[in-house]
Parts: structure tokens; sequence; C-alpha cells
């Protein structure tokens, strides 16, 4: 049997993936700082306990690649389909990131952290969130059509335009200060 090989607790610093992508294998507790994955393919390349620090990462493929409690901080993560990662066990923290034309749809993707965030045009239609953070998020043009929004904090995110009717809303929390965009539907003027 060909096992894929395993990469424990390094640090991968500066490097540039554009020509020699990343080795496929097992990548377990390891730390990617400032390094360019930019249109590369990620694609089953496992990432259990990584970090990703100061990455520029959009357009990268990551059909069938796992992503089991890793964080991104500070990373440039435009237009990436997180929803063709495995799902399995998936766990995902976003800190300061530009996630930009994103897409989470149809994910089950509960306990999440998004902090500080770009999230404008992300899709999270028919998307499983609850009990995840989205806070000091900027959520314009950000799609939650059909999503599970329950117990979800969004308190201090702003810009977004979520309809009570189409996303299940159960112990949401928001600040009072944008409340207007739970009733932008309605056409009410909120003074």
């Amino acid at each position: 049997m060909n096992s894929l090989p395993f990469f424990s607790d390094l640090l991968f610093e500066d490097e540039s993936y554009l020509e020699k992508g990343l080795a496929k294998g097992e990548y377990d507790h390891c730390v990617f700082k400032n390094c360019d994955f930019q249109d590369v393919y990620l694609s089953n390349i496992s990432f259990l306990e990584c970090t990703f620090i100061d990455c520029q990462m959009s357009n990268c493929k990551v059909g069938n690649a796992t992503f089991n409690e890793v964080t991104f901080d500070n990373c440039k993560l435009l237009g990436i389909h997180f929803f063709e990662c495995n799902p399995f066990l998936i766990s995902l923290i976003f800190k300061d990131c530009n996630l930009e034309l994103a897409s989470f749809q149809n994910m089950d993707i509960p306990k999440s952290s998004f902090e500080n965030c770009n999230l404008n045009a992300v899709d999270f239609s028919y998307t499983n969130l609850t009990a995840s953070s989205i806070n000091n998020c900027n959520l314009i043009n950000t799609k939650f059509q059909n999503s599970i929004l329950e117990k979800v904090d969004f308190r201090q995110s702003y810009n977004f335009q979520i309809d009570p009717e189409n996303n299940s809303l159960k112990k949401a929390i928001f600040s009072r200060d944008h409340l207007e965009g739970l009733l932008s539907k309605y056409g009410i003027i909120i003074e």
C-alpha cells in the first residue's frame, strides 16, 4: 500500500508553491507563514491542526482537501470553493482574513469562527453555521439562503442582509445597531 508522506510540527516560511505546488501528504501541527499558494492545487492534501499566517491563497483548488482544526490568520482567500473540501471533521477558524467571493455552499460547519474578516459576496447558501461566531465582519453582498444560523453570534458584524423568513435564526445574536439588515426586504426606514 502506498501511503502519502507525513509532515509534523514543521514551519514552512516564505515559500512560493506557484510552480512546484505543495507535496501531497498529511500535515499535522504545521505552520505556514508568509507562503504563496495562489492558484495552487491543494486537492487531496490533509491539514490537521495547522495554522496559515499571512498567506496568499486566493483561488486555491481544495477538492477533497481535509481541514481539521485549521486556523487562517491574516490570509487572502479570495474565491476559494470550500464546499469542495472533504467534509469529514472539518473545523475552520478565520482571523483578519479576506474571503471575498469564497463559497461555503451546502456545508456543515458548525462552531466555525470568522473574526474581523471581509466576507464580501461570500456564499453561505444552505450552510449549517450553528453556534458559529461571525464577529466584526463586513458581510456586504454575502448570501444567506436557507442557511442554519441558529446561535450564531453576529455582534458587531455589518452590511448584512439576512431574510428571517428563509433562514433559521433561532437564538442568533445581533447588535441593536445593525438590525436593519434583518428588515431591509420590508422597505422599512430605520432612524
